[in-house]
């Protein structure tokens, strides 16, 4: 089973399952058909207006073409699915943020629960292995456990870490970091932000004032704002996406266990819906099973029916 067979199998397998239940004894796509690829596309969380973009210009080509064997339909909805997944961004040559910055500040965010602490984790171990110089901000001063995890994760990973106590000022744990950054000749800056709720106006507030005290140190700081999304949340994650996207300008995105959850269509319907690409996806608790997203390769996993038994 390949990397993205892995991330996607539980979302493939409901999907193909569906699929195949309307479409015993059809040797052409007919209305019956479309209906059924809305409700299995629907099924995977991908949010109904992305899959009626999907089926509308599915409905286009049979109209027109008057006829569809079903290798045709699997082929188009691959190539729909595709166009989705390709935004401004989404090309990467093997590492998804620029590293040619130095230091490349990266502000994490996301509501709590969704694996935001353990993505910084895993990404400082990523980059640490590179031989990149890495430091990381516990700039989400609003739970104890939260600078007590980042510590771990930060000890674990070999890579320095700013932090000051409970109930700091969280912009002032972030400007310590990047001039700490700036004078140790740190290559990456990881900063943690509070697990706030999208609905809490102050704490979204919270991330215009972190964002203007890192530039006091580093004026194009940040370089990459990564929300971190749960995808066994389905639709609340588009929603968190949504009011994210609103309070900051999101870049990036980090998808934790896809590995879990049969809603991985959620993935397709943010990146259609707020244009942001997906960097990075969570296929399990390891610190390599945070994986650099190849959308190339998530659309063939997901229409590939090896493993779907397995």
């Amino acid at each position: 089973m390949g990397l993205f067979d892995k991330g996607v199998k539980k979302t493939k397998e409901g999907f193909f399952q569906r699929l195949s239940r309307a479409l015993v004894g059809k040797s052409k796509v007919d209305d019956d058909v479309l209906d059924a690829i809305e409700e299995a596309l629907v099924a995977t969380d991908m949010g109904v207006d992305t899959t009626l973009k999907i089926v509308d210009s599915l409905e286009e080509r049979v109209g027109r073409d008057k006829y569809m064997s079903m290798d045709e339909l699997t082929s188009m909805l691959r190539e729909e699915i595709g166009d989705l997944l390709d935004v401004e961004g989404s090309e990467t040559l093997g590492e998804p943020f620029d590293l040619t910055k130095k230091p490349l500040v990266v502000m994490v965010v996301g509501v709590n629960g969704v694996g935001k602490t353990t993505t910084i984790g895993k990404l400082a171990s990523r980059y640490k292995a590179m031989g990149k110089k890495v430091i990381v901000g516990a700039a989400d001063t609003f739970r104890a456990a939260a600078v007590e995890q980042l510590v771990i994760w930060a000890e674990r990973a070999g890579v320095d870490i700013v932090k000051q106590g409970m109930g700091a000022d969280p912009a002032s744990v972030a400007y310590d970091t990047v001039k700490s950054a700036v004078a140790r000749g740190s290559d990456v800056v990881l900063i943690d932000t509070a697990g706030r709720l999208h609905n809490r106006i102050d704490l979204m507030n919270e991330l215009t004032k972190i964002r203007n005290v890192m530039r006091k140190v580093i004026p194009d700081a940040p370089h990459e704002v990564l929300l971190v999304l749960d995808a066994s949340t389905g639709q609340n994650a588009y929603q968190q996406a949504k009011e994210f996207s609103k309070a900051t300008d999101i870049t990036s995105l980090a998808v934790t266990k896809l590995d879990g959850t049969a809603k991985g269509g959620v993935v397709i319907g943010i990146v259609d819906q707020l244009k942001v690409p997906v960097k990075f996806i969570g296929i399990g608790e390891g610190v390599d099973d945070l994986k650099v997203f190849d959308k190339k390769e998530f659309v063939n996993s997901l229409f590939s029916k090896e493993d779907i038994d397995k």
